[in-house]
């Protein structure tokens, strides 16, 4: 954020990640951002909040967050030599508007090798990120073979379209 122009502090209320059993998996990611900005509607003055969630979806299904080494290694075995989509919903709120948006990125990883896998989960411990990788890890520089999307929604925040809605803002 700081290097798209914008002065900001983080604030933290832990929030639920459960959504309905029966929601499309690309509505997901903004049902989550929405619920977590909502958390912030009732001290809401002068500022703007933005909140996000990314979800990992291969063969139609949402991968979470690894519940642990074995978990993690499930997922990134699951990702070798696949196509998957990453989406980050993202929830800005002002006293005055709601707006909540989504992107969207498709990402291919080559078979990654039990070495590769491995290594990475003992190095980089991957276990608060969404399908068990971060894009700027070492699985991720040595294992992604294409992108088509944002870089950004991988990271986990898509700033072109964050910095679209947040430009109305900006002091100049």
């Amino acid at each position: 954020m700081h290097n798209a122009g914008f002065e900001f502090s983080v604030k933290v209320i832990p929030t639920d990640e459960i959504f309905p059993v029966d929601m499309l998996v690309e509505e997901v990611p903004s049902f989550l951002a929405r619920n977590k900005a909502a958390c912030f509607s009732g001290s809401l003055t002068n500022e703007i909040i933005l909140c996000a969630d990314t979800v990992v979806i291969v063969e139609n299904e949402i991968i979470n967050k690894p519940a642990d080494i074995d978990d993690a290694r499930r997922m990134l075995r699951l990702l070798s030599n696949k196509v998957h989509r990453v989406i980050t919903g993202v929830c800005i709120m002002t006293i005055e508007e709601t707006i909540t948006l989504a992107d969207t990125t498709y990402v291919t990883f080559k078979p990654l090798s039990e070495w590769e896998i491995e290594y990475y989960i003992q190095k980089c411990h991957p276990f608060d990120k969404a399908g068990s990788y971060g894009v700027q890890d070492f699985i991720g520089m040595i294992g992604i073979t294409k992108i088509e999307g944002s870089f950004y929604t991988v990271m986990g925040l898509p700033i072109h379209r964050v910095y679209e809605q947040l430009e109305k803002y900006m002091i100049r």
